[in-house]
Parts: structure tokens; C-alpha cells; sequence
């Protein structure tokens, strides 16, 4: 088994950024994820569940912490990383209340004329990351985890079932590995990519996200790939497609490394 294809999310629901290597910690791959637009009055995160138009945005993290940011129609932006304890805004992920730095008012302009509604742009800083479950474990404005490991045989499986390709990009992985049969990821617990270890914590259970067409930003009328799924994938905490990781250490990761199954 090897590792396939890397991909950072440097903006919640922008798109994803293919890379080669990356350094990889605690809070996922570097510069993961470290940004999100939320509502201007509530605080509360936006996604593409509903504004698909986050999928055009193109936002590419910078040496120096920034962003670099693009979408059609609009000038590229480039936004400084704000200081870490300044300017610190109330915003709202899932169930969790916490307080980020706001990255000011040219970039909430920016971002508010893409989506069309008034929103800012915020970053969590390493030391104001959520907590995971009930542990040490932190993550920034994933989800719910650090990293997503999608196996490719599962993929070209699904695509089969539905009919049609399924692009990867649909769910959003920032690990892609082949080599292992379809689902074999089901089983595993631990496993070690170059010389970093890695926790399987939990299967990822999938949303409305993954009938938008990454390449189109347009939801599927036929609610593919989740209505397959469901035939077949349907757990207790959902429809369920790929593993949840943590980084039990640090390190760089590379295409083409070999994957190993500890556990």
C-alpha cells in the first residue's frame, strides 16, 4: 500500500489544494484547515452544505501563515495572518463556541462579496484549537478530526455501484492511499505512513457535501453518491465512507509512501 495523493483545505469548504509533501502534526497537515468563513451577526461557520459557492473559492496557504486567496470574477486577495490573541471574534463550529482571531475588514469584504451575505474570515491559532471527544487531541475547524484517510478501492467500488465516476474530491480526503481492497480500512486501527503513526478514531460519516460536483460546485438531482451509499454503508452515526486519523506524532509526509497496518 502507498500513499497516493495528499490535500490541504487551507479555507473550510474552499477548495482543495493538491500537494506533494507536507509536514503533518497534531492538527492534521500543516496549514489545514486553519481558516473558516462564518456569519457576520451569529458567528456561526458556512459551508458548501449551504453555499456551494465556497467550491469556487481557490485559497492557497503561505509560508508565513497568510492566505492567498481567489475566486472568478473578484481580484486575488492576499490576507496577513492576524495576530494570535488580537481582534479575537466569538464563532460557532457544530457545538462548539470559541474565540478567533478576525482577519479583518478587507478580507470579510472580499469573502462576503463571493458568497453574497455579510461574513467573516477567521483562523484559529494552535493554542485556541477545539478539543476532541473527551482527550488531548485538538483539532482546528475540521469537522470533527484532524485528517481523513479516503481508500481509493473504495472509490472506484463506489463508482461502480452508482454508475458513474464518483471524483475523490467529493469527500474531501487529506490522505488518499491504494493498494488495499475496497473497505479493508474498515478494520484497521493504527497505521504508519513514512515514519509518522497514526490512530484510526473513528469511521467518517458523510453528509449532503458529497453530491456536490467538485468540478461544477452543483448538487447532484439524484443525491449521488449518498443515496448508494446508504444501501449499503448505513451505520449507527450515519452513512459511513473512509476513517477519521490522529497523528500520534510528527512529521513529513510524501506521495508514494509506503502504508503499513499496525493494528
Amino acid at each position: 500500500m502507498r500513499l497516493s495523493a495528499l490535500y490541504r483545505y487551507a479555507v473550510k469548504s474552499a477548495q482543495a489544494e493538491p500537494l506533494q509533501a507536507s509536514p503533518v502534526g497534531a492538527l492534521g497537515l500543516l496549514g489545514d484547515r486553519r481558516w473558516m468563513l462564518v456569519d457576520e451577526a451569529s458567528g456561526r461557520f458556512l459551508t458548501q452544505r449551504t453555499l456551494p459557492i465556497l467550491g469556487s473559492l481557490v485559497a492557497r496557504y503561505r509560508d508565513d501563515g497568510g492566505l492567498d486567496l481567489n475566486a472568478p470574477g473578484q481580484a486575488p486577495l492576499t490576507v496577513p495572518l492576524p495576530e494570535p490573541d488580537g481582534n479575537l471574534r466569538g464563532v460557532v463550529i457544530w457545538k462548539d463556541a470559541l474565540r478567533v482571531p478576525d482577519a479583518g475588514d478587507a478580507a470579510a469584504h472580499w469573502v462576503s462579496e463571493l458568497i453574497g451575505q455579510s461574513a467573516r474570515l477567521v483562523q484559529v491559532p494552535a493554542h485556541r484549537a477545539r478539543q476532541v471527544g473527551d482527550g488531548h487531541d485538538r483539532v482546528a475547524f475540521a469537522d470533527g478530526f484532524p485528517l481523513l484517510l479516503i481508500n481509493q478501492a473504495s472509490v472506484d467500488d463506489l463508482s461502480t455501484r452508482v454508475g458513474r465516476n464518483m471524483a475523490m474530491l467529493r469527500f474531501r480526503p487529506n490522505l488518499v492511499i491504494e493498494g488495499a481492497p475496497a473497505y479493508a480500512d474498515d478494520g484497521w486501527k493504527r497505521l504508519r505512513i513514512g515514519n509518522v503513526d497514526f490512530r484510526i478514531a473513528s469511521p467518517c460519516a458523510r453528509c449532503i457535501l458529497t453530491t456536490i460536483d467538485p468540478r461544477t460546485h452543483q448538487r447532484e438531482s439524484d443525491r449521488e453518491p449518498l443515496n448508494t451509499l446508504k444501501g449499503y454503508r448505513m451505520g449507527e452515526g450515519g452513512i459511513m465512507f473512509g476513517q477519521n486519523l490522529i497523528a500520534e506524532g510528527e512529521g513529513l509526509l510524501e506521495v508514494g509512501m509506503e502504508v503499513t497496518v499496525l493494528e
